[in-house]
């Protein structure tokens, strides 16, 4: 491809269908992107939501894996506040035995579910991140001096590292961090409106070169809906339109038909809402959409730029996918 283009799997849940139709949906897209040419495939983790199935990303990531022979698969990512560090450690040394070279660990400080879920998960605060991520570094490297409660606590399989860790962010706060710590990093434009170029010029102002990273690695996520028409795009990204508008409301819903979206009797603040959130999406035609994920990746300098389509047809989703990798070929 002329852009390296990855895949960030919500399994979407549309309405009139399930959760478990959807976690057996990933497949289908996985090894359409392989078959496509995308470099990788992760799972966002989000708990008691109705319109996401991907709770439990390890485990998608371990299905996808196996159902799959050469892209990469991931997350995107491991909400590190809702995890003891070390059953992380063990779940992705695991992982990369199973799966050598094809394991992503993307790793964020979000709760990626509502206060109560938290609660639930016995999470900690998004700051205590730094910690807990160098907890996680120790039991995979058994690095704990002597003298901590921790010492010889280790990750198993010992004899498998823990993959490439990416951090990811949505306002910049952890940019310098990644650097610092010689990791990738990810920038989430998909929801987030901060620009991502201050974001990723602080990470390579920051990067400090790593056996994973000899060079930074910056990836831009970005929503996208691509249809042969520009007029068929904006139908089907009508789902996303009403889901957007819901979730500011604290709705979590199964994704709406494009149908029951431009039937929603919108008010005009809604309306404005809606327009904000189309400022971060990418809908049209193949040609369209090359030209703005190409000019938004050339305005920050990523390096890679990874796609999530929450759309109601599971058929229109595959397509998206399909025609934005046919117009980077």
């Amino acid at each position: 491809m002329r852009l390296p283009l990855s895949i960030l799997d919500l399994a979407p849940v549309a309405a009139g269908s399930s959760a478990c139709t959807a976690l057996h949906r990933c497949v289908d897209l996985a090894r359409l992107g392989e078959r496509l040419g995308y470099v990788r495939h992760w799972f966002a983790e989000h708990h008691s939501m109705p319109s996401v199935a991907s709770a439990a990303p390890e485990i998608l990531i371990a299905h996808v894996a196996a159902a799959t022979t050469r892209i990469r698969v991931g997350s995107g990512g491991i909400m590190l506040p809702n995890h003891a560090p070390l059953r992380i450690a063990e779940s992705f040394h695991a992982l990369a035995a199973l799966h050598p070279g094809r394991i992503d660990l993307g790793i964020g400080r979000a709760p990626g579910s509502d206060v109560a879920a938290s609660r639930a998960l016995r999470a900690a605060g998004g700051d205590a991140i730094g910690q807990q991520l160098s907890e996680l570094l120790a039991f995979s490297r058994n690095e704990f001096p002597p003298g901590h409660p921790y010492r010889g606590v280790h990750a198993e399989p010992v004899d498998a590292a823990l993959p490439p860790i990416w951090l990811l962010g949505s306002s910049g706060a952890s940019a310098r961090m990644a650097g610092q710590a010689g990791m990738g990093y990810s920038f989430a434009s998909h929801f987030s409106p901060a620009p991502a170029a201050p974001a990723f010029a602080a990470y390579r102002a920051a990067f400090q070169a790593s056996a994973d990273f000899p060079q930074p690695h910056a990836i831009l996520g970005m929503s996208v809906v691509c249809a042969p028409t520009t007029e068929e795009a904006e139908y089907h990204a009508a789902t996303m339109d009403l889901a957007w508008l819901r979730i500011r409301r604290g709705e979590f819903l199964p994704l709406p038909s494009p149908d029951e979206a431009l039937d929603y009797p919108y008010s005009a603040a809604e309306r404005e809402a809606i327009r904000d959130y189309r400022a971060l999406t990418v809908v049209g035609d193949p040609a369209q959409v090359r030209e703005r994920i190409e000019r938004a990746a050339k305005e920050c300098g990523a390096d890679e730029v990874m796609i999530v389509s929450n759309l109601h047809d599971p058929a229109a989703r595959l397509r998206s996918y399909e025609l934005v990798a046919s117009a980077f070929a």
